[in-house]
């Protein structure tokens, strides 16, 4: 039995996205082929053809941008079969947009998302994510795993350890320049070898990844959206970061997602839950006050 971790990161670019978010949606081997028909089955329904193709791409960004939301609203909600009727005319013949087209093609969007994420409901996926302030303190190694890598792995760790104990986590990337792939292969090599955390999480967490095209693979589109939604959607009460508040029945979807783990410290038991908001990337003996 194993466990797909496919990984993909958002505001890591510091444009204009409110805080960094590295995501995660986690997905049971027996599983994977029939979420991924349900899911492009989805994609035909909602937009009557294929969306994905060299002009279109299936990211959060673009299905979430808040130009999309404005056009949905340009009108009255379409029923789905008109709706996808529309989408497709559109998408097929791009040189004539109209009002409607245009309107049913946003509403589209937004409706794929959604029933995606219901579809990651449906088949048990598990969400793991870790934001970060984008003025957190941070240190430039090229040695050391990042503390969001890090606690990533640490919540899959304890899905993993809570759901099957016998359970592999098998880590799926988008690929990165080659450089940088490199760069994280090593790092999470060193992690897993030599810290005592990662020894003992590489039981169940196979310590070398792999690197997949992001247009070519559902999984990693599925964490596109869910980094995409927490990025600009999920607060808690310690972050002050501005949040979009059209994308809040998105994060209700995402947050539902979610794994609960209860761990025993000193004879007392602390819930983790596998969104995690980190303030400081640097190590604790580095921090100020430490």
């Amino acid at each position: 039995m194993a466990f797909f971790l496919f990984v993909d990161e958002s505001g890591q670019d510091h444009r204009d996205s409110p805080c960094e978010v590295l995501a995660g949606v986690a997905v049971e081997d027996r599983l994977l082929w029939s979420l991924i028909q349900e899911v492009q089955a989805m994609e035909v329904r909602c937009f009557g053809r294929p969306f994905s193709s060299e002009a279109h791409e299936v990211k959060g960004r673009a299905l979430l941008h808040r130009r999309v939301f404005k056009q949905a609203a340009q009108g009255e909600p379409f029923a789905p079969d008109q709706r996808a009727e529309l989408a497709r005319e559109l998408l097929e013949d791009p040189q004539n947009p109209t009002r409607m087209r245009m309107t049913a093609l946003a509403q589209a969007k937004l409706a794929f998302v959604q029933e995606v994420l219901a579809i990651c409901a449906r088949f048990r996926c598990k969400a793991f994510a870790s934001l970060v302030r984008a003025d957190a303190p941070r240190v430039d190694s090229r040695e050391h795993l990042r503390k969001d890598y890090v606690t990533l792995f640490q919540n899959l760790h304890y899905f993993l350890e809570g759901t099957n104990p016998l359970a592999q986590g098998v880590v799926v990337f988008d690929e990165l320049e080659k450089s940088q792939s490199h760069l994280l292969i090593n790092q999470m090599d060193r992690y897993f070898k030599r810290s005592p955390y990662g020894q003992s999480q590489a039981e169940l967490i196979v310590p070398e990844p792999f690197f997949v095209h992001s247009d070519l693979t559902t999984g990693i589109r599925l964490a596109d959206f869910l980094a995409y939604i927490l990025s600009w959607g999920f607060r808690t009460t310690a972050m002050t970061e501005p949040r979009r508040a059209e994308l809040l029945p998105f994060v209700e979807q995402a947050c539902a997602l979610r794994h609960r783990a209860t761990r025993e410290y000193n004879g007392t038991m602390a819930v983790h839950w596998s969104f995690a908001v980190l303030q400081d990337l640097r190590p604790r003996d580095q921090q100020t006050g430490a």
